[in-house]
């Protein structure tokens, strides 16, 4: 079963989900690129940066979603969306973009690794590829769903769906470098705050989560989100400051030669 994203959904805690963006941003030191593209775009308020970043660039947003996309092109003027899979992009240009970027989207890819060449073939010599993944995927936010989803009155149901997956940095450092790009390659865990009611299952809903509960049928959903809610309470407990999600994220920022 096909999923799809919910924008609004998304966006509930969109500052969080924003700042690894932003870090990623400000470590691609191109002063005035041509030709700017975002890949796997979402919502578009992140793309926005990229405009107000270098307003002189034509900046592109290009997401498999068609509800994103959609989104975008409501509340993000001034800037073109376009639907479709990363996989199938190709620069419009022969010479490629000069800024490629792609936030929290590659690790949807199980085959991400094989898309590097390809990517940094996409932009000019001395450009920039830029791009951060999830690298919490050992944590109880993402087990918990999986060790449920295998049960036995789920488990036929959520074989196969798309689960994300992501390498350690030093594995996107030796790809790039193997393709000759000066590569900065980090990682930082953040610990976010999180309020309102089971904050963990609402932010893992509108990621992570989200092709597994669209698997089930709706009479098994509700059970499903109940139990998964109940054993995330246990393990992120509410405290007097908010419940504490640590989310470690991967960063990559490679000048292709």
């Amino acid at each position: 079963m096909a999923h799809t994203w919910d924008p609004d959904r998304y966006l509930t805690f969109a500052d969080e989900r924003g700042r690894p963006f932003v870090e990623l941003l400000a470590r691609v030191p191109a002063s005035d690129p041509e030709r700017v593209v975002d890949l796997g775009c979402g919502p578009g308020h992140l793309t926005a940066l990229l405009a107000e970043r270098w307003p002189r660039a034509s900046v592109t947003g290009w997401d498999a979603s068609a509800e994103m996309v959609a989104a975008a092109r409501r509340d993000v003027p001034g800037i073109e969306f376009a639907v479709g899979d990363l996989r199938d992009w190709r620069p419009e240009q022969p010479d490629g973009v000069d800024v490629l970027v792609s936030n929290a989207t590659l690790q949807w890819l199980p085959d991400h690794l094989d898309v590097l060449p390809r990517l940094v073939g996409a932009v000019r010599p001395g450009g920039w590829l830029a791009f951060q993944v999830p690298g919490n995927f050992g944590e109880p936010s993402h087990t918990l769903r999986t060790e449920l989803a295998q049960e036995a009155a789920y488990r036929d149901h959520t074989r196969g769906v798309a689960v994300p997956a992501s390498h350690d940095p030093v594995v996107y450092l030796e790809a790039l470098a193997g393709l000759g790009c000066e590569v900065d390659a980090w990682e930082t865990t953040y610990l976010h705050r999180l309020s309102g009611p089971d904050p963990v299952f609402t932010w893992i809903s509108a990621t992570g989560a989200r092709p597994t509960l669209q698997a089930l049928p709706d009479d098994l959903r509700p059970a499903f989100e109940a139990e998964l809610r109940r054993r995330l309470r246990a393990v992120y407990p509410e405290r007097p400051w908010g419940v504490v999600l640590p989310f470690r994220r991967i960063f990559v920022v490679a000048r292709v030669p």
